[in-house]
C-alpha cells in the first residue's frame, strides 16, 4: 500500500449502523489508495447493548480508537451529557489518528458528536444518508446539522440528493449512490429457515413478525404508551410469532426494553427478544417474516427488497420515500389492528410480488470508496453556499 494512501476514518456507534457500514469498510480496506481507520463508540461499548464492538473485531477489522460516551441514563440530561462526552473523546481520537477524511452515516447523536469534533479539527467529513427526514425524532436535526458540517455527501436516492442541494451544498459534492443496506442484501449468503431457527433458538409459526420500535424523541413521554398500544394489537393476532429487536440508546428507550422483556416472559414460545441480531441474522429473518413492524427505517429501506410488508407506526419516519409495501398507521391499537388486517389481506399479499425497492441496487460501497480515493482534498474545507434558481427566474449560483 502506498505511503501516500488517504486515511479514511469510519465512526460506528451501534449494531444497525455498523451493518450498513460494513461493506464500505471492506471496500476502503481493500482499496490500494486508501487506509481504513475504525472508531467504535456508543452502544458498541455498552454491556447492556451486547458489547458489539467484539463483532467488529470478529469480522477482521482493527479498532483504532474506542470513545466511551454513553451515560447510564436515557433522560434528556443523560443524552445531552453523552453528546458532550462524545465530542471530548472524539477530539482526542482524531488528534491521535489524524485522518484525511471522516466517514459518518446518518443521524444519531454519536455521529453528531463526531462531526463537531472533526469540524473544528479541520477534518473533511463524508456523510452518508443525508437529505432524509425523520420528523418525529431528534435525528432529523442531527442529520441536517451533519450535512451542513459535511464536505462530501452520499445519498440513498435522487430525491434526497436534491434536498441536500436545496440545503446549499454544491451539486458536484453530492453523489446519489443508493442505500448502504443494499450491498449486504446483494453480497451476503443468507441463512436457511432451519439454520436461522437453530442460531436464534426461535420457532417460526404460520405467520411471523419482526418488531422494532424506537422512541419518538420529539414527543415527551409517549414511547411507553405507543409501544403498549402496539403490544395490545399484537395480542389480538393468532398463529403469529414475534421477534423483537431492542431499540437504540435514545431518550425513553429503557421503558420499551422493560415492556418487551415483560411481554416475552408472558408469551413463552411465541415472542422472542434480541439485543442485537447482527446483519446476517436480521436479513435472513426478513426472508421468513410476513412484515417488519414498528418505526425503524429498515422497514422502508431493506424490507421492500424481500417483497414483504411493513407496518410503519406513527410519524417517526414521516418524510422518507416509501415503497408500495409500506402501510402507515397511527400509534393506537385500533389503527394498528386495521393495518394488520390490510397486511394479511389477499389483495395486499398479491401486490407484494410487484414491489420495487426505491433505494437502488448497488454496489454502494465501491462507488463511495472510489470517490473517497479520487476527490481532490485541496480546498475542500472551504464550502460555498449553492443557491437554487429564484422563483422569478433568476439564475443559479453561489452567493451570500
Amino acid at each position: 500500500m502506498s505511503s501516500a494512501a488517504r486515511k479514511i476514518c469510519v465512526v460506528t456507534g451501534g449494531r444497525a449502523e455498523y451493518g450498513l457500514l460494513f461493506w464500505l469498510m471492506r471496500e476502503i480496506a481493500s482499496h490500494p489508495a486508501l487506509t481504513l481507520q475504525v472508531v467504535a463508540t456508543g452502544m458498541h461499548l455498552a454491556p447492556e447493548f451486547g458489547l458489539t464492538y467484539r463483532q467488529i473485531e470478529a469480522d477482521g477489522f482493527q479498532i483504532d480508537a474506542k470513545v466511551e460516551m454513553l451515560m447510564s441514563s436515557d433522560t434528556p440530561v443523560g443524552v445531552a451529557k453523552s453528546i458532550g462526552l462524545g465530542t471530548i473523546g472524539f477530539a482526542d481520537a482524531f488528534a491521535r489518528l489524524a485522518p484525511d477524511i471522516l466517514v459518518l452515516l446518518g443521524d444519531r447523536f454519536e455521529a453528531f458528536s463526531a462531526a463537531q469534533a472533526a469540524l473544528v479539527a479541520r477534518i473533511p467529513i463524508a456523510h452518508l444518508h443525508g437529505g432524509e427526514t425523520t420528523e418525529g425524532a431528534f435525528d432529523e436535526a442531527f442529520r441536517h446539522a451533519i450535512t451542513k458540517m459535511g464536505h462530501l455527501h452520499f445519498t440513498a436516492a435522487e430525491a434526497y440528493r436534491q434536498r441536500v442541494i436545496q440545503m446549499g451544498e454544491e451539486p458536484e459534492r453530492v453523489f446519489c449512490v443508493g442505500a448502504a443496506a443494499i450491498d449486504a442484501i446483494r453480497n451476503l449468503t443468507l441463512l436457511s429457515k432451519e439454520e436461522l431457527a437453530k442460531v436464534l433458538g426461535v420457532r417460526l409459526a404460520k405467520r411471523n413478525l419482526l418488531v422494532t420500535f424506537h422512541p419518538v424523541t420529539l414527543e415527551e413521554d409517549t414511547a411507553g404508551n405507543q409501544f403498549r398500544e402496539l403490544l395490545a394489537a399484537l395480542d389480538q393476532l393468532t398463529d403469529t410469532h414475534i421477534v423483537f429487536t431492542m431499540p437504540n440508546a435514545d431518550t425513553g428507550g429503557r421503558g420499551i426494553w422493560s415492556q418487551t422483556e415483560e411481554y416475552v416472559s408472558a408469551n413463552p414460545g411465541r415472542a422472542y427478544a434480541f439485543k442485537s441480531l447482527g446483519q446476517l441474522n436480521y436479513l435472513s429473518a426478513l426472508q421468513f417474516v410476513d412484515a417488519v413492524v414498528g418505526n425503524s427505517s429498515s422497514g422502508l429501506i431493506e424490507a421492500p427488497s424481500f417483497r414483504i410488508g411493513t407496518i410503519n407506526i406513527g410519524d417517526r419516519q414521516n418524510g422518507r420515500i416509501k415503497a408500495s409495501s409500506v402501510i402507515d398507521c397511527e400509534p393506537d391499537r385500533e389503527s394498528i389492528k386495521k393495518a394488520f388486517e390490510h397486511l394479511f389481506s389477499p389483495e395486499f399479499q398479491g401486490s407484494l410480488r410487484h414491489v420495487a425497492n426505491l433505494y437502488g441496487d448497488g454496489p454502494v460501497g465501491k462507488r463511495i470508496a472510489q470517490v473517497l480515493a479520487d476527490y481532490p482534498l485541496e480546498g475542500i474545507l472551504k464550502k460555498k453556499f449553492f443557491n437554487l434558481p429564484r422563483p422569478d427566474g433568476g439564475g443559479v449560483g453561489h452567493g451570500g
